[in-house]
Order: structure tokens, then C-alpha cells, then sequence
């Protein structure tokens, strides 16, 4: 085909026009935005969610009194001490020996404070058994990971001289060491692993390394400028580890998916025989258009996690959403610059026997899909009942859900020693390990009437059956404030635990302490922030499914200017949605190829997962969708009937949709490899589901559910005309012209 003359109008296709004729501006204005994020955001630092601002609630109450009160909580750790067999008990002389040189040794190490003997404290198992020694780290608690090193080594010398018993460390501090230890390289791997692996899977669709370069570079730019932005956010909305690394993960994928959409279109009309200009601005107006509507949709998306309440969840929600922000930005204004900047040369360094271009003039479709799509349309009714009959049947597991807090040994398995101690000391002091806190604030904290409360409380904690002891009261005069811990009856089991909690915050604590006028008593602790965390999730989740759905459904309907379009969208993203929670369930939860995971033995899905899961997934699987749709509505606007449309839109899309894909179940299913179970859960949950959503749903429902409405696919009631019309930047149908344009001339707008 010569030389054409394309009208184009909207944002996108005016965003590109002004990059292609301002290439040096576009691209300079790029890597200052990148250079100036970065630096402001260093310069200002990053502030991180407070842990006494995570929750609301009880957790919340408690945590705000004891920083109001000036209250330094030191962390606390617990050396184990426990007979292998035998008749060892605590009272003989070799027990009582090995107490004896563990309060000596991780007293003389100078880096704790407040040793205790389980002799002085009562720390006994009911067998006579264990024992526990028990101290604080000296300094702050939120850096005692990095101080912990010298008391482990001393703790270990100890156990080497007392073969017949088990002396083992631990606490926050030994289990942060730990942790780090066995996986902070993980995660720092698994994110670098990241970019070579989008790479590698560019250079073949691509089969040019200029060519794959070129996302990779948009991703890992965009990125960068977001970990700016966030420190100078993170002033107003602090941030977190996590909310890195899933800014990381999201960057990447759409990222990289942007530019490739944008990327393969414009090498698509150039290899259709259109002039290098001419191509860049179909691809703008097409391509580019696509690009906005499904970044606002993706923005819209990971916005409804700022209605959880959560702070890591808003953390997560605007990390994600300022890097979608970026991303499409770059792809609609830097990409363009560059492409008309490298003209031909964005062929250069091509891989041999990787990739052959078309033919001049040849459509770019795909065989594969060409093939599938044949049988889709020809019977479109068994298609959709095969396909959604299948999805729900691997939805079906979700039914039945069970989603908790993952303990220590569901996350990591036997993977940490310090796993096993943490099961042993639950097992011989229930509770022990992560006792419930009441902090309680009163006028006067030594007031008769407060103390005598305090007493009933302690007893009647016991005999209700909540705790079998022992109930440590701490005071603190000065604050008029009290620390009481409780040990829960069901330790490490959870269910268990969060009833004893029950009990005390419904029974126990009405009962006592409920009786003094104007004293406030919150429980906190572990299991109390689980239970709160999960009570506080659970009710977000209406207000947050609703929000995205609902702005979805409305992107939709203003996007493509079609009811059906919207609905049909909606019910799909849903469906890939319900398969990915059901794959969970028969994973993590049954154990349905646990094995094939290393996921044996979790039993449950980790609480905030499926939320976190349904906001990502609805946003990632509308890139697609948007894409594939926009393309099939183009082709019905030049005049192709709706069944032509759907078969080019679908097979000239599948090439780049196949890649996208694969990137990102690449990307999601490094996470997948991670030792800790909650990671394990969403890289696999996020790869199953995009690999479905870009297959069975893309490939297969799309087309067939298209074909069997026809012409109701574009159908909007009369009374939603007065809607605005967003759908204006498709190109029309190219007609020959006159010369050549250049490619930086004007667009007609």
C-alpha cells in the first residue's frame, strides 16, 4: 500500500503527533521528570507505615496509649530450655546447670536487659520439662534484629556444652535475624530476576534487541520515577516494603505491556506497507487510545484498595496506581519520540532464526489463533458453554474458602530452625509465645479500686478458661497505665486462640475491669491484631468490589459507548477473577498439586490475598480486554460486519496479547518460587489467572460471546446518547494520498 492520508483526532493520537515532531523535547522532558522523581523523592526520604496506624480498633486504641504515655517497649526474647528424654526434669542439677549459663552467657554478651530465670518467674512447663529464660534486647526495639547476633552466638555455645537438652532462641528480634537471613536475598532476587526474564521474552517476540529494549527500558524508567514519587508521597500517605515490591510487579507488567501494545502496532502498519509517519500516527491514535483507557481503568482499579482502610493496602493501592500513572504517560508521549526518532534502526541487532517479519503488505496474524478462532465462531454456542462450563468448574473451589493469618509454620514450613522452637514452646506453654496484651489506662492506676479489678481479672481469665496462666501484671505508675499479658489457651492454633480472645474481650474484661468508671482497657497482642486486621478487611471488601466494579463498568460503557461491551467486560473480568481463586483454593487449601508448589500442609489461603487479588486482577485483565475489544470496534467502524470484526480483531491481536501475557505470567510466576507461602499464593494466583485471562477467556468467551450477540454488541439505549463520547480517536479506514508525509508532520486534528 503507497503513502496514506490519516485523519486522527483525541488525546492519544494528539499526545504522539506533538512527540513525533518535538522528539528531542519529548525525550528530554522524559529523563528529567525520571532524574528530578528520583532526586526529590531521595532528598525527602521515605516515611513508612506506622505499625500503631495499620489497624483501627482495639489494636489501634492500645497501641496509641502506650505511645501517648511515653512507654518504650523493648523486644522481648525467650531462650528455650527442654529435656530431650529421659527423666531430665527442670529440678535436676544439669537443667539447672544449663539455666544457669544461659542467664550468665546472654548476660555477659552487654546487649540485653531484665534477665530472668524461669525459677524466679515460674516459666515451668506443667511436665516439669521446659523451661524458659527470658530477657529484652537493649535499644530500640524496631532495630534489635541487627543487634541480635552476639546473644544467639552466646545461646548456641551454651547448647553445645549441654548435648542432652534443647536450648533454642527466639523472639522478634532472632526471628527478624532469621527471616532476613533466609530470604531477603530471595526477594531481592526475584526482582531482579524480573527484567531479564521480560528481556528474554521480548528478543523472541521480537526477534530485535532495539526492539525489546525498548519496554524493558519504559518499565524499568517508570519505576525508577515512581520510587521518587513515593518518598515525596509517602509524606502524606506513608509506604512500605510491600507496597515496593507489588509497585515493582505492577510496573513491569503494564509497563512493559503498554509499550508492547504500542510497539507492535506501529511495526504492524509499517509491515502492512504504510510510511514510517503514517504508521506512528495509527498507531497513536489506536494503540495509544487503548493505552489510556486501560491505564485509567487499571488506576481506577488499584484505587479501590484506599477504601480498605488498611495502611499497606493504601500503600499498595497508590504504589500501583502512580506507576500505572507513568507508565501510560511514557507510553503515549516518550515511545512515540523514540520511535520516530529510530526509525528502521529499531530493527537493529536482530537475533538470527528468532522472529521473520511478514511480507510487505501481509496482515500480521497469528496462525494459532486464526485456527482456534475458526472453530469458536463457526459454533459459538458450545464454545462459550465449554469454556465458561470449564472456568466454573475451576472457579467452584472457592466456594468453600477458608482464609486466615498464616502462623509461623504455615508460612515457612520447617524451612527456619526457629520454626520448631516456636512450635515446641506453644506446645509446652500454650499461648506462651504470643500472649494477649491489655493495656490499660486509668485516672489513677494505683487507685484501690483499679488494683482490686486488675486482681479479678487475672483470676477470672483463668477460670473462665480463657488463659492457664501465668497473667503478668506490669504498672507503670508514672503514665497511670497497666500492661497485663495473658497467655491464650489454643497457642498457635489460631481458631482456637481468637476464641480465648473472645472470651476475654466479651467476658473477662466486662466483668472486671468494665466496672471501674472512665478506665480504658483495650487487648492487643498478636492474635487480637490478626483477628482486628481481618475484621477490618472483610468489611472493606463490599465497599471496595463495589467501587471498582462499578467505575469499571462505567470506563466501560464511556470508552466503547456500548452497554453490551460494558456488561459483557464486567461479567468476564469476573469470571477470571472466580478461576484464579478457585486454582487457590485446590492449591493452598486442599492441596490439589501442592507438591508441584512446595505448598504441602498451609490449608488456607492468607487472609488479604483475595482482595488483593481481585483489585489486580481486575485492572491487569482489562489491558487486554480493552485492547483486543478496541481493536475488533475499529474494524466494525470501517465497515466490516460484527463476525469479520471479532476474527481480525482477535487474530491480529493475539500475537501481542500471547507476549504480554507471557511476560507477565513469567514476572508473577518468579514469586511463585519464594519460600513464604503468602508470596507463593499471589505469584501463582496472579500467574494462573493472567495465563487464563489472555487464553480461555481472550481467545476462546471473547469472540464467542461477540459473535452470539451480533449487533447487540455496540447496542446504547437512546436515553445514554447524552453520555460523553469517548470513543473518537479510532482511525478511520486509510484512503491513498498524495505525497508522502514526513514523520513529524502535523496531525489533523
Amino acid at each position: 500500500m503507497g503513502n496514506t492520508d490519516v485523519r486522527v483526532r483525541g488525546l492519544a493520537a494528539r499526545a504522539g503527533g506533538w512527540s513525533a515532531r518535538h522528539r528531542w523535547a519529548a525525550v528530554g522532558i522524559w529523563v528529567l521528570f525520571v532524574v528530578l522523581a528520583m532526586g526529590l523523592g531521595s532528598a525527602a526520604g521515605r516515611v513508612d507505615v506506622d505499625e500503631n496506624d495499620q489497624l483501627k480498633g482495639e489494636t489501634h486504641t492500645a497501641a496509641r496509649i502506650v505511645a501517648d504515655a511515653g512507654i518504650e517497649q523493648p523486644a522481648g526474647e525467650t531462650v528455650l530450655i527442654q529435656a530431650k528424654g529421659g527423666d531430665v526434669r527442670a529440678t535436676s542439677g544439669e537443667f539447672r546447670a544449663a539455666v544457669t549459663d544461659v542467664v550468665a552467657a546472654v548476660g555477659a554478651t552487654g546487649k540485653v536487659t531484665g534477665v530472668t530465670s524461669p525459677y524466679d518467674t515460674r516459666t515451668i512447663s506443667r511436665d516439669g520439662r521446659s523451661a524458659l529464660v527470658q530477657f529484652d534486647m537493649r535499644g530500640d526495639a524496631d532495630t534489635a534484629a541487627e543487634r541480635v547476633a552476639p546473644v544467639l552466638d552466646a545461646v548456641a555455645g551454651v547448647q553445645a556444652k549441654h548435648g542432652s537438652l534443647r536450648i533454642a532462641e527466639i523472639g522478634g528480634a532472632s526471628m527478624k535475624k532469621q527471616y532476613d537471613d533466609a530470604f531477603g536475598d530471595d526477594f531481592k532476587q526475584a526482582e531482579l530476576s524480573a527484567v531479564p526474564v521480560a528481556l528474554g521474552i521480548l528478543l523472541i517476540a521480537f526477534g530485535a534487541l532495539v526492539a525489546a529494549l525498548l519496554p524493558v527500558a519504559l518499565a524499568v524508567t517508570a519505576i525508577m520515577a515512581t520510587m521518587g514519587l513515593m518518598g515525596l508521597v509517602s509524606h502524606l500517605q506513608p509506604m512500605s516494603d510491600t507496597a515496593n515490591s507489588v509497585m515493582l510487579l505492577v510496573g513491569m507488567a503494564v509497563g512493559v505491556d503498554y509499550c508492547l501494545f504500542y510497539l507492535r502496532r506501529e511495526r504492524e502498519e509499517r509491515d502492512a506497507g504504510r510510511d514510517a509517519g503514517t504508521a506512528l500516527r495509527i498507531a497513536a491514535a489506536t494503540s495509544g487510545r487503548a493505552v489510556i483507557v486501560s491505564g485509567v481503568t487499571v488506576c481506577v482499579a488499584m484505587a479501590g484498595m484506599l477504601f480498605t482502610g488498611l495502611a499497606t493496602f493504601e500503600a499498595m493501592g497508590l504504589a500501583s496506581l502512580m506507576v500505572v500513572a507513568v507508565a501510560m504517560v511514557g507510553s503515549v508521549t516518550v515511545l512515540p519520540a523514540l520511535l520516530s526518532l529510530l526509525g528502521e534502526r529499531v530493527e537493529k541487532g536482530r537475533i538470527p532464526f528468532l522472529r521473520r517479519r511478514p511480507r510487505r503488505g501481509a496482515p500480521a496474524e497469528s496462525r494459532f489463533w486464526t485456527a482456534v478462532l475458526r472453530g469458536v465462531l463457526a459454533k459459538p454456542l458450545v464454545s462459550v458453554a465449554v469454556a465458561a462450563g470449564a472456568l466454573l468448574a475451576v472457579a467452584s473451589p472457592a466456594l468453600g474458602m477458608k482464609t486466615q493469618q498464616l502462623t509461623l509454620d504455615q508460612e515457612f514450613g520447617d524451612s527456619l530452625p526457629i520454626v520448631q522452637t516456636y512450635n515446641r514452646i506453644n506446645d509446652a506453654f500454650p499461648g506462651g509465645s504470643e500472649p494477649a496484651q491489655v493495656v490499660v489506662r486509668a485516672k489513677d492506676i494505683d487507685a484501690p479500686e483499679v488494683r482490686q479489678a486488675l486482681a479479678d481479672f487475672k483470676e477470672r481469665a483463668i477460670s473462665s478458661g480463657a488463659s492457664r496462666g501465668p497473667v503478668d501484671i506490669r504498672l507503670e505508675k508514672a503514665h497511670d497505665v497497666a500492661l497485663v499479658s495473658v497467655p491464650l489457651v489454643g497457642g498457635s492454633d489460631m481458631d482456637q486462640a481468637v476464641k480465648s480472645l473472645d472470651k476475654l474481650r466479651d467476658e473477662v474484661r466486662p466483668a472486671t475491669l468494665g466496672r471501674v468508671q472512665g478506665l480504658q482497657a483495650p487487648i492487643t497482642g498478636q492474635v487480637a491484631g490478626n483477628k482486628d486486621f481481618n475484621d477490618q478487611l472483610l468489611g472493606s471488601v463490599v465497599p471496595v468490589f463495589a467501587f471498582v466494579v462499578v467505575f469499571a463498568f462505567l470506563l466501560m460503557l464511556l470508552s466503547f459507548r456500548s452497554l453490551t461491551v460494558a456488561i459483557t467486560s464486567i461479567v468476564l473480568n469476573l469470571l477470571s477473577v472466580g478461576a484464579a481463586y478457585g486454582i487457590l483454593v485446590a492449591v493452598f487449601q486442599h492441596g490439589w498439586g501442592a507438591s508441584l508448589v512446595g505448598a504441602e500442609g498451609v490449608g488456607a489461603v492468607v487472609t488479604w490475598l483475595p482482595l488483593f487479588l481481585f483489585v489486580i486482577l481486575f485492572g491487569l485483565s482489562m489491558d487486554y480486554h480493552v485492547f483486543v475489544v478496541s481493536r475488533i470496534r475499529e474494524a466494525r467502524t470501517r465497515g466490516r460486519s460484527t463476525k469479520e470484526a471479532i476474527q481480525h480483531g482477535v487474530v491480529t491481536t493475539a500475537g501481542v496479547v500471547t507476549s504480554a501475557a507471557v511476560i507477565m505470567v513469567a514476572v508473577f510466576a518468579i514469586f511463585g518460587t519464594l519460600s513464604m507461602q503468602s508470596m507463593k499464593q499471589m505469584g501463582v494466583g496472579l500467574a494462573a489467572a493472567v495465563l487464563i485471562d489472555a487464553t480461555v477467556i481472550r481467545g476462546v468467551l471473547l469472540p464467542a460471546v461477540m459473535a452470539l450477540l451480533g449487533e447487540r454488541n455496540w447496542y446504547l439505549p437512546k436515553w445514554l446518547h447524552r453520555l460523553p463520547d469517548l470513543t473518537h480517536d479510532e482511525s478511520p479506514e486509510p484512503t491513498p494520498a498524495a505525497p508522502a508525509r514526513a514523520a513529524d508532520e502535523r496531525l489533523t486534528v
